[in-house]
């Protein structure tokens, strides 16, 4: 009887220090959280890390289910204490794999943004260390991910398989069944060659024109004039002819053309357009020293086209970059509807004459 009140003493008093360490690892646990994001809002201010969330998540939640696997441990027969056992350290050994695979997913992406921020604050391409930050990630996501498989000992055949020659050949054949492949090689392509970089503005379509925000490995992210996000997979991005207006030389040629009716001064309407284009702030004097000698206007206009109830007069304009040449448009546009009117020049409209035929008696 004495045995069994200083065993049943013992088990409340092992009870109470598990559940005691269960609290104390929680606090240390909330703790080092707040520690840890206190220090991540000091090098990146406004930036939530959903990583060091899930860390907290992981943890606390690994502590409660060791602790209920040590309560658990007294109330059983002694011939599951094993399994017991064996499940603690399976328990152990995937929330310390998990923890250690977020920890490093999070100092290498903190690593890599601090790079890429010193980067773009010195002007200089960050485009291959966003790309290879992806690359990065996913090697350590799939690291962790096979090393938990391989805590279960019926996962653990099919892993070390998967791990094999054959076992990468089956996947690759699988993978490259998909779409997914394309787009990484389409990224890899991007990266390689630099058709684009992160913060060039290009244009894909008509409609679709925008800065480069963004290139992971599955697609391109671009950024419109309407600051919305337009998401391009990597395999259809490389098929597209696009223009990018930050290769090469900057400089950006602008034709301007506004149709006159058949009864206005052509002479005229020229001249209003290359004076509104010449005075204009962002005008780019694109001659050349000969041009200048020869005494050639900084802003050449042309009759280009003779249509059914206009004429339409084009305009030749520079601006230093994309973003200059297109204020420089919408500006003159309405500056010279200005002038026509001022000056009596046209800008015709369709006209349609309808004949009613009467039908013979």
């Amino acid at each position: 009887m004495t045995d069994f009140l200083e065993t049943h003493q013992l088990d409340i008093i092992f009870g109470i220090i598990v559940i005691a360490v269960i609290f104390i690892l929680r606090f240390l646990t909330n703790k080092l959280h707040r520690w840890l994001a206190n220090e991540q809002q000091e090098k990146f201010p406004g930036e939530i890390s959903k990583p060091l969330k899930l860390l907290k998540r992981i943890l606390n939640t690994l502590w409660i289910v060791l602790g209920l696997i040590a309560l658990t441990y007294l109330v059983v027969d002694e011939s599951k204490q094993s399994t017991l056992a064996d499940n603690f350290k399976i328990a152990l050994y995937i929330g310390v794999v998990l923890s250690l695979t977020i920890i490093a997913a999070t100092t290498s992406s903190m690593w890599f943004k601090h790079d890429i921020k010193k980067k773009k604050e010195t002007e200089q391409d960050s485009t291959s260390f966003q790309f290879l930050r992806y690359i990065v990630l996913f090697g350590i996501y799939f690291t962790g991910i096979i090393l938990c498989l391989l805590a279960f000992p019926s996962l653990k055949g099919l892993t070390q398989t998967a791990l094999g020659g054959a076992g990468v050949l089956a996947l690759i054949a699988g993978f490259a069944s998909q779409e997914a492949l394309s787009n990484v090689i389409g990224g890899i392509f991007i990266i390689s060659f630099k058709p684009f970089r992160v913060g060039d503005l290009i244009k894909v379509t008509d409609t679709m024109i925008g800065r480069v925000s963004d290139i992971t490995l599955r697609h391109t992210v671009i950024r419109n004039f309407e600051n919305k996000m337009i998401v391009i997979p990597n395999a259809i991005i490389n098929k597209e002819k696009l223009i990018n207006f930050d290769m090469g030389e900057l400089k950006t040629c602008e034709r301007i053309e506004i149709g006159i009716s058949y009864d206005s001064n052509i002479d005229l309407a020229k001249k209003i357009m290359q004076e509104e284009c010449e005075k204009h702030p962002l005008i780019l004097d694109n001659r050349t020293e000969q041009d200048i000698q020869d005494g050639k206007p900084i802003v050449r206009t042309a009759l280009i086209a003779l249509n059914d109830s206009s004429m339409t007069i084009r305009a030749w304009t520079w601006g230093r970059n994309f973003s200059d040449s297109f204020q420089l448009k919408i500006d003159v546009l309405e500056s010279i509807k200005k002038r026509f009117d001022k000056e009596g020049i046209e800008i015709p409209f369709p006209h349609r004459t309808v004949v009613m035929k009467q039908d013979s008696q």
